[in-house]
């Protein structure tokens, strides 16, 4: 349980810096952190006992590094907030 904690809030890390770089403009940085979201989201969307988890793993694993909207970068701001409250309160 304490590894599947510690993916989920890597993975929720990375993906509020995701957000608040690509609202900043640094388009690169956004997709850097991305790819990094990528190494916590891949072992996560078989790991993780909730459903809703595995979703979210799986939807940073299939997104395009290359290119980052706005609406997506909500998106995983959205995301890093579910996964921030799960791994804070989850037992």
């Amino acid at each position: 349980m304490t590894e599947t904690k510690l993916l989920v809030g890597s993975l929720s890390n990375d993906l509020f810096r995701v957000a608040s770089l690509k609202q900043r403009g640094a388009d690169k940085a956004a997709q850097r952190f991305l790819q990094e979201a990528k190494r916590w989201a891949v072992p996560l969307a078989t790991q993780s006992d909730k459903e809703y988890i595995r979703k979210i793993a799986k939807k940073v694993t299939e997104a395009d590094t290359a290119n980052i909207s706005l609406a997506e970068a909500e998106m995983y701001l959205m995301f890093g907030v579910l996964l921030q409250n799960h791994a804070l309160h989850s037992k």
